[in-house]
């Protein structure tokens, strides 16, 4: 008995321990983003595009890499969302959790995840130079939607998986084929889909390595889709790259307006969740 209560006080220090050390990186994390970019952040910063001298510390600010973040990562969730939906629906409404390809389809998911981001780049590189396109807007949403496709669909798998067989099999009897079934998980999971969402979005606004070669850069906003486009990312890098202390202490302004940005989107997707979930009928 007193072996069973010295298990469990270890592993509940262990617990603390842990919960203690990630919200201690994340506080830190805040910290150093707040003490080096909160005085650099201005309103011209996020209200303007970069001018003339603005790598050396000059004026202007980072309008175009936060408009070609929001674009890139609007254009890419919902590509991903396109691709992850109908795979998802197929694989727990028409096949069996026995099936190969399922299994096979669920394998390639857990591959993918564990791909690197440069990888995703590289290869979206070399088809773009196959079909002799260059750095674009479409192009990084493209390859940003491949990045975060597996993510996405592997989390709303999982939230379909966990459907009861009793709701799908009383859905059926009532004389509704498997389409017409689909709209009914798809009401039950939606907030899995606002989850799974939310992991993507804040891989995709993230990501630095697949838009370098695929989305490019540019100083200005991004009129077409066959425009480059500036990323908060490669901002960042850019900037952290200067020997100016000014625009180094801009680049975790950068920083800050990317963690406000992730932080804004999941609260409105946690809200969101909450609410369905609590009108949801069940």
């Amino acid at each position: 008995m007193r072996l069973k209560l010295l298990e469990q006080k270890i592993f509940r220090i262990l617990m603390i321990g842990a919960s203690c050390l990630v919200l201690g990186v994340l506080l830190m994390i805040v910290y150093a983003l707040l003490r080096r970019g909160l005085p650099a952040l201005s309103w011209e910063m996020i209200t303007t595009v970069p001018g003339g001298g603005f790598y050396l510390g000059k004026e202007g600010g980072l309008l175009n890499a936060i408009v070609g973040s929001l674009m890139i990562m609007a254009g890419a969730t919902i590509l991903s969302l396109a691709l992850s939906v109908p795979v998802v629906m197929f694989l727990n409404l028409y096949l069996d959790k026995t099936s190969r390809l399922a299994y096979l389809v669920r394998l390639s998911f857990d591959v993918l995840l564990g791909v690197p981001s440069i990888v995703y780049g590289a290869f979206g590189f070399m088809v773009m130079v196959f079909l002799g396109l260059r750095a674009s807007l479409t192009g990084g949403m493209i390859v940003v939607s491949l990045l975060i496709f597996p993510i996405m669909a592997r989390a709303m798998d999982e939230v379909a998986a966990m459907f009861p067989k009793e709701m799908k099999e009383a859905t059926l009897s009532l004389g509704a084929t498997k389409f017409e079934m689909v709209r009914v998980v798809l009401r039950q999971i939606a907030p899995g889909i606002a989850t799974a969402c939310l992991l993507s979005v804040g891989r995709a606004i993230g990501d630095a390595a697949a838009v370098l070669f695929t989305a490019g850069y540019t100083d200005s906003i991004p009129t077409s889709p066959g425009q480059p486009a500036a990323t908060l990312p490669l901002a960042i890098f850019f900037q952290l790259s200067s020997p100016v202390p000014q625009v180094q202490d801009r680049a975790y302004a950068a920083a800050l307006i990317l963690t406000i940005i992730v932080l804004v989107l999941s609260v409105l997707s946690r809200w969101f969740a909450h609410k369905y979930q609590k009108n949801k009928v069940s």
